[in-house]
């Protein structure tokens, strides 16, 4: 096995200072589960290969089928991409039960936009003429409520952290700083804003406009795992 720098210590160092987890606290910090992987760049790497060969040898832990993989191996031909958080929880192929080759997934913190997902979403409907998009935010979703903390105190992460933080302020403003419920509202804000600003893509209005794709946000509930559509809002 290639030689895997420890990075822990440095990771959970800068992470202190401006990181910020799926759960809303800084990186650095350990829940009660605790790394499950064993905490370390080169356990984490074990336990991805071991799933990996698991997978392979049609022994799968979580129900995945190697034969899926190889039916799905020529040309692509999926009918829906969605957008979703990075949270570790969300799943996206597993809470929609999806096997190879029938979505495209995109993940970023609070699934935030920038050019590379909007050109990869562009590309998807564009090339291979993908009908649905999905935008899937979730219940207590980390990234708003680092963007929440980040506005009350008004410290701003550094890096760019900042621009998950700067994309989602927005909602966060107008669900309203000081509602005790500005996040399950921000939440529910920011992923009709996202559906809004997909809606009005260069490349993808046109689409829109003609019903030939259709730009629709969910939430997903951690303790049920329940998808439900949100209204345009």
């Amino acid at each position: 096995m290639p030689k895997i720098p420890d990075l822990a210590r440095a990771g959970r160092r800068r992470a202190k200072l401006d990181g910020m987890g799926s759960s809303g606290a800084p990186m650095g910090a350990t829940s009660g589960q605790g790394r499950q992987a064993g905490g370390t760049p080169r356990a984490a790497l074990a336990d991805l290969l071991a799933g990996n060969r698991r997978f392979v040898s049609g022994q799968p832990v979580h129900g995945h089928d190697v034969t899926a993989a190889a039916a799905a191996s020529g040309d692509q031909q999926p009918y829906a991409v969605v957008l979703g958080c990075i949270d570790s929880r969300v799943p996206l192929e597993a809470i929609f039960d999806q096997t190879f080759g029938a979505i495209c997934v995109i993940r970023t913190g609070g699934h935030v936009l920038d050019r590379a997902v909007c050109g990869s979403i562009e590309y998807v409907v564009g090339q291979l003429g993908v009908p649905l998009v999905m935008v899937l935010g979730h219940e207590r979703c980390g990234a708003v409520q680092a963007t929440v903390e980040a506005l009350r105190t008004g410290q701003r992460p550094g890096g760019s952290l900042a621009h998950l933080v700067d994309e989602i302020a927005p909602a966060v403003t107008e669900a309203g700083l000081d509602d005790p419920a500005v996040q399950p509202l921000a939440i529910r804000r920011h992923v009709r804003r996202t559906v809004r600003t997909l809606r009005e893509d260069y490349l993808l209005a046109g689409p829109v406009a003609a019903g030939r794709v259709a730009v629709v946000g969910g939430l997903y509930d951690l303790a049920t795992g329940e998808v439900a559509l949100l209204d345009p809002g």
